[in-house]
């Protein structure tokens, strides 16, 4: 079938809400996927810093197929053994008490804020308790996990939300201790906003809303969804500055594709919810949980946050190479295999060029930045293939502008 008519019945069958590129992915191999016209693309999107260990993995291709073969499905009514491995193995990988398997990261949210709704009432608090959120932050697109975005942009068309959120500015102490009171019953935020520009927390700002905390005996939640599971150079972006949450939320990477989150909460928040207080029909169950458990074996065998930390500082030296190069880059931050270029412009544009004429995979965070969240098993040879591909990009662009 040729791609215009995938792309044709896609059209007539499917809710329109994304704005798709025109091109139709048929299957994926390392770093690499294929279109239906079999052209190769580098990929340094990940499905959105989903496919950690890349496609068409065989050792976990191997795990998935053993599953199929044996046990689907069974529902939380009973127990299943891949569920414990894989929670045994991510509550030792966070180290932290208790877990709770979703299917998504936006539902890892609802889990959590359920648990400072739960931990406010175990208190006796009033009901006009508040949570504390981030500006520009990104948590998901269900009622709840909207509530405590903070963009108008994202929350507008669904209002009213849940009441008494607050939003403090990101990195600045100051302002959340400004909103910090006797209603405060927990503080969350990500740990490097990813949606909101690639902006990791700095040392003093975590470990001060951490303390804050501390004093108010209300909860830090981290969203780990984006930037957990390796991608920092540590399997928890918040483990690189000796902190720890009361709840963590995790997801995409998680599954390597496979629809599976988790939220996990240790110390208080981790009695605070008790039986019949939440649930789900697929969480949890032996399809997925065994691809997780197998997910955070190859994490462990093939040593992923080294390996990271190595790609991650070449990826850094390149893109600080880029930004010296073209005056249209306006900044360059992250950490690891998450980072971001700032650029003066929209960068729409630049991704669609790379995308159509350099068969390169990027997506963006905004209207200005360029996210890059690859496979975290990517060589420093994709990165220098990458950044000669993202030049031709920009300079594409660049000249099109010019003859304007």
């Amino acid at each position: 079938m040729e791609k215009q008519q995938y792309i044709d019945r896609a059209e007539h069958a499917l809710y329109k809400i994304y704005n798709r590129f025109p091109v139709v992915f048929d299957h994926g191999d390392g770093v690499k996927l294929y279109d239906t016209d079999g052209q190769e693309y580098l990929d340094f999107g990940a499905g959105i810093a989903v496919l950690g260990l890349g496609y068409n993995c065989q050792e976990l291709n191997d795990a998935v197929k053993a599953q199929i073969d044996k046990l689907w499905h069974t529902s939380n009514l009973f127990y299943n053994e891949p569920a414990v491995a894989a929670g045994e193995k991510l509550q030792k990988a966070a180290g932290m008490e208790k877990v709770f398997f979703t299917n998504s990261g936006t539902e890892a949210i609802e889990g959590a804020l359920k648990i400072a709704k739960r931990y406010a009432y175990n208190k006796g608090m009033a009901p006009d308790y508040e949570i504390i959120a981030m500006k520009h932050s990104f948590h998901g697109r269900s009622l709840g996990a909207l509530s405590v975005t903070g963009n108008d942009h994202y929350q507008e068309p669904f209002a009213p939300l849940i009441p008494n959120i607050k939003f403090a500015e990101f990195n600045n102490l100051d302002s959340v201790k400004s909103l910090m009171n006797e209603k405060t019953v927990a503080v969350l935020m990500e740990t490097v906003q990813g949606e909101g520009g690639i902006y990791p927390a700095t040392e003093e700002f975590i470990k001060g809303v951490r303390t804050l905390c501390d004093e108010h005996d209300a909860l830090l939640m981290l969203d780990e969804i984006q930037c957990g599971m390796g991608r920092t150079g540590d399997m928890f972006a918040w483990q690189g500055y000796g902190v720890k949450p009361d709840v963590m939320t995790v997801a995409k990477a998680l599954g390597n594709g496979v629809p599976i989150g988790a939220f996990l909460a240790s110390g208080k928040a981790a009695t605070a919810m008790v039986p019949g207080d939440h649930g789900t029909t697929y969480g949890g169950n032996p399809l997925v949980c065994a691809t997780a458990s197998k997910v955070l074996d190859l994490f462990e065998e093939k040593k992923i946050t080294e390996h990271v930390k190595e790609v991650g500082a070449y990826l850094w030296e390149k893109l600080d190479g880029l930004a010296a190069q073209y005056d249209c880059i306006a900044a360059h931050r992250g950490k690891g295999l998450i980072q971001g270029l700032e650029f003066q412009m929209p960068v729409a544009p630049v991704v669609a060029n790379a995308l159509l004429e350099q068969k390169l995979v990027l997506i963006s965070a905004g209207t200005q930045i360029i996210r890059f969240v690859p496979p975290l098993v990517i060589e420093r040879a994709d990165v220098d293939e990458m950044v000669q591909k993202l030049s031709a990009a920009i300079e594409a662009v660049l000249a099109a502008e010019k003859q304007k």
